[in-house]
């Protein structure tokens, strides 16, 4: 089947409407380009050489992000892909090829098993509930593991984290079982509120901590990995190997710089204010929002209606209302008969009140 025509208005109707409730409005190439050189005055020096082989800007993006996450060094991958495989393969040369990781986790749903078919690695599950695990359940696990990652938030149960007890707990067992603890944290940069803790402080205890330049940031690319100056020494041997050592990647490095300087301080007030939206959301009649509060600024919101319904009631929405409300659903949700949405609260939606939010969901049923 070709999506191009629905892309496409997915597309027109959000970049056209008045008002955006979840996500951010779509830029065309154009506009993407004037934005970065508006840059020109902004993150870091632009009269000097582009960078090659990761000098210069990258340089100053990964030792950025490390001082952010309390680690000494940090290495920039073009993809979250490739810095996963190459983190815990970086492992797997000292401590062994298996890995307990959540059925839900990133590597195991989204990137085509390539720690498995690529990397040699295998997997262990750690729970089969659709939260964190538990230190009792890792420490009852009756199949051995090298390496334990977490993924902070767990997109795919609903952007969930562990509380701050819990995340110690975790965090002790891997040390009393002298295991790594690799952190998933494509999303990390908004989970402090939750844990109510700085991110070096949510990061002291993990070997190797994997952030996302454009999943929060609003970069136009790449993920960085953060650990010890050794594990990056080896850690930049296996980006080499998996094709990462790029000639240039300046543009992915300044946009990423950017979004350091602009969207990391607006995250605790994103992570506010979708307590907000989520509460409005849960008040329609047959609807839920999981997690209830939110844990971030990013949250399910399941509705009892085929997805292809729900679909085409925002597109005429947005196109009749100028009210752009939700991305794309889709189906089956975590329950027979519901479809579900991901609400990423970011600026645009910081404009909305309960009520609004209440009222523009009322007109976006009536189309059903």
């Amino acid at each position: 089947m070709n999506d191009t025509p629905v892309l496409d208005r997915r597309f027109q109707t959000r970049r056209r409407a008045d008002r955006l409730l979840s996500g951010g409005r779509p830029q065309t190439v154009r506009e993407a380009l004037a934005a970065l050189a508006a840059l020109a005055d902004g993150p870091h020096p632009l009269d000097e050489p582009v960078d090659t082989y990761g000098d210069g800007i990258v340089r100053t993006l990964e030792r950025r992000t490390a001082e952010l996450l309390g680690k000494p060094d940090a290495a920039f991958f073009p993809t979250g892909t490739m810095a996963q495989q190459a983190a815990l393969k970086t492992w797997a040369d000292t401590h062994g090829p298996v890995v307990a990781m959540h059925p839900l986790a990133h590597p195991e749903v989204h990137e085509r098993r390539a720690h498995q078919v690529l990397s040699g690695l295998r997997s262990v599950p750690q729970t089969g509930a659709r939260r964190h695990p538990t230190a009792a359940e890792l420490a009852a696990l009756d199949e051995p593991y090298d390496v334990l990652m977490l993924e902070l938030p767990l997109r795919d149960a609903g952007f969930l984290l562990p509380d701050w007890a819990e995340l110690e707990a975790l965090y002790e067992l891997a040390e009393r079982q002298g295991r790594p603890v690799h952190l998933d944290g494509a999303r990390l940069w908004e989970s402090a509120p939750h844990l109510g803790r700085s991110l070096p402080e949510i990061c002291a205890r993990a070997g190797s901590v994997y952030v996302s330049c454009y999943k929060s940031l609003g970069g136009h690319s790449g993920a960085l990995v953060a650990g010890e100056a050794e594990y990056v020494r080896r850690l930049k041997v296996w980006r080499h190997r998996y094709g990462g050592s790029l000639w240039q990647q300046w543009p992915a490095a300044l946009s990423a710089l950017a979004g350091l300087d602009r969207e990391l301080p607006r995250l605790p007030g994103y992570v506010a204010h979708a307590k907000l939206v989520a509460a409005a959301l849960a008040e329609v009649p047959g609807a839920r929002v999981h997690p209830e509060p939110p844990h971030t600024h990013q949250f399910q919101f399941w509705l009892p209606y085929a997805a292809d319904r729900l679909n085409e009631a925002g597109y005429r929405q947005a196109e009749e209302q100028g009210l752009a409300l939700f991305g794309g659903w889709r189906e089956p949700g975590p329950q027979p008969g519901l479809s579900m949405t991901e609400v990423t609260v970011l600026a645009d939606a910081a404009e909305w009140s309960a009520k609004e939010v209440t009222g523009a969901v009322e007109s976006f049923l009536a189309l059903l």
